[in-house]
């Protein structure tokens, strides 16, 4: 399948199951696909990106080696709906040293705008978690942003994922004890 024809195919979206597995019975398309995705001169691009993560739904391996370039396009995409699939992808696995710094900042951004869609705030929030957990100096802080956040801004998604997330943020680094106390 040309880039093109996957193109075409990309502008209903009644064809991504059926792309999903196409693309899972032929890995070594993949590239084909993340190259559209990463092109964000067309809004139906987004849907590339949809079908990677239904993808590693069912085989996570195959989107793993991906994930680099998942993590720049996420840090340079201004599609909304890009920008959920490749967070929820880069929330799911752990975090390379590298690439902790810039989506540290990127995502106490996201998180903290209002503006931004309710799952993409979600999934800033859970991967801040996932930096967390490896840079336990951060827990009090994002702690308290996560308060800050359920209490001025929380919706009904941000609420509950942000109660479970100061649950277990409370049982590694009691941070609850806030330095502003």
């Amino acid at each position: 399948m040309t880039e093109n024809e996957l193109s075409e195919l990309l502008q209903s979206g009644e064809n991504i199951p059926i792309m999903a597995r196409y693309f899972t019975d032929h890995p070594e398309l993949l590239p084909t696909l993340m190259n559209i995705a990463a092109d964000d001169r067309e809004n139906s691009t987004w849907r590339a990106i949809w079908i990677a993560d239904k993808i590693h739904e069912q085989q996570p391996d195959l989107i793993v080696p991906f994930l680099p370039a998942i993590t720049d396009l996420a840090l340079t995409t201004q599609n909304s709906s890009k920008k959920r699939h490749l967070l929820k992808l880069i929330s799911l696995h752990d975090i390379p040293p590298e690439r902790m710094a810039p989506l540290l900042n990127f995502c106490l951004d996201l998180f903290t705008n209002a503006m931004e869609a309710v799952a993409v705030r979600v999934h800033a929030m859970q991967i801040l978690f996932n930096i967390a957990l490896k840079e336990p100096e951060f827990t009090g802080e994002l702690a308290d942003l996560i308060e800050h956040e359920i209490e001025y801004f929380g919706s009904a998604g941000i609420s509950s994922r942000g109660r479970k997330l100061l649950r277990e943020l409370r049982k590694i680094g009691k941070p609850g004890q806030s330095k502003r106390q």
